[in-house]
């Protein structure tokens, strides 16, 4: 029988976090079962609330990185609010913030501070540059970790200007690292009764995600071929790139040294690369004129048939290769969809159903659940009682404008 609590059931987490970075590690354990308490300033709440798409009272930034999480608005720069805040730290395992540097400490919720609080709570603090460096103090957003990080250029189109993507990539690695940290940090204070503080930031998340090119450009003390994937060495190459076909749609493949020759030849394509001298994908190494011959002759017998023409004869000859998605493409992508990794959701309040992104895990016991993000103050009672405040005191709060 499968368990729908999750299996981060149990779990308290309280957040003080607003941008991407910041709530999306706390989305994902409530996603898992956790109970999430995300505090938010009376008046207004969460500025993303208004970001991104809005249909009716819904904002599509909010709800992506929001939804499961409960709603306490609080006012954090009274007395009475820190008392607050203190109080469910004291019961909580996990505190995340992403304030700029220093601001959490001002507020009232700096590590140090917490520690003395629950000295077994796991604190995740996100950054735009990190702890130390010289712009540590510094905010920041995801471009900021886009550019300073080197993903610029390992995605950068020859010729063109080096520029950031759409795709908040180093909000999301540094959501997904955060994630990970906090959850390490949490076994070793179940075993051990001490907490910690795990810092992460933009900057060092979306560095890690250059992964394996990135050791390859510092050992070599030279950037990638860009424009296409074309590494491993002179002598035992390989590529991964994108191509257009007849209709101008893009397919992608990745092919090894081993199987370099052998797809050529099953795509037809061998005995005019060898007329050309361009056979031997290691001559991409020796200059960016070769390495553009190849790209350039590839392309134009590409652009002779159909991708599934070309995917099929990749396939059957077990050569990686797939079409190409837009991003709306990617939401109808039948190995997106029948994996749930996009979801839909009815919202009554709108009536209507509205695609979502479901969830990169498969729990065989434990399947998250997918709910929706909170009104803003939606829990305030019901948090404030769960922690010994009675109705009276509760009534004061908003009395007073501290809830």
């Amino acid at each position: 029988m499968k368990n729908n609590n999750g299996p981060l059931s149990g779990i308290k987490v309280v957040t003080c976090s607003t941008a991407q970075a910041g709530t999306v590690p706390y989305m994902f354990m409530a996603d898992l079962g956790a109970q999430v308490i995300k505090i938010e300033t009376p008046s207004g709440g969460d500025s993303s609330r208004y970001a991104g798409e809005i249909i009716g009272s819904f904002s599509s930034f909010f709800e992506t990185n929001n939804r499961g999480v409960k709603s306490l608005t609080l006012n954090l720069k009274s007395d009475e609010g820190k008392s607050i805040l203190h109080r469910l730290v004291k019961e909580a395992e996990i505190f995340g913030q992403n304030f700029r540097p220093r601001v959490a400490k001002k507020l009232g919720f700096g590590y140090e501070e917490l520690k003395k609080i629950n000295p077994a709570i796991v604190y995740g603090s996100v950054s735009a540059y990190g702890p130390d460096g010289p712009d540590a103090d510094l905010p920041g957003t995801d471009a900021v970790g886009q550019a300073l990080a080197g993903v610029t250029e390992a995605f950068s189109i020859p010729g063109q200007n080096l520029r950031t993507g759409v795709a908040s990539v180093a909000d999301e690695t540094c959501a997904i690292l955060t994630f990970g940290g906090v959850l390490a940090a949490l076994i070793h204070a179940r075993t051990t009764g001490i907490g910690q503080k795990v810092e992460t930031s933009l900057v060092g998340s979306a560095f890690r995600l250059m992964g394996w090119t990135m050791t390859t450009a510092m050992w070599k003390n030279k950037p990638p071929i860009t424009g296409a994937r074309i590494n491993g060495t002179r002598e035992k190459p390989g590529i991964a790139a994108c191509f257009n076909d007849v209709e101008n749609k893009p397919l992608a493949m990745q092919v090894d040294h081993k199987d370099w020759k052998p797809a050529l030849e099953a795509l037809g394509f061998y005995e005019t690369m060898k007329e050309k001298n361009l056979n031997d994908l290691g001559i991409a190494f020796d200059s960016e004129d070769k390495k553009n011959q190849i790209l350039s002759t590839l392309a134009s017998l590409f652009a002779k048939n159909t991708r599934e023409h070309w995917i099929n004869i990749l396939r059957e000859a077990d050569i990686i290769s797939t079409h190409v998605n837009t991003m709306l493409e990617a939401s109808n992508e039948p190995n997106i969809v029948d994996n749930n990794y996009v979801s839909e959701k009815y919202y009554p309040e709108i009536d209507k159903t509205l695609k979502i992104h479901g969830t990169p895990w498969k729990f065989s016991e434990t399947p998250s659940v997918i709910k929706t993000a909170p009104k803003l103050g939606e829990h305030n009672e019901e948090i404030l009682k769960s922690v010994g405040y009675s109705e009276d005191e509760i009534h004061s709060f908003k009395n007073k404008e501290i809830i």
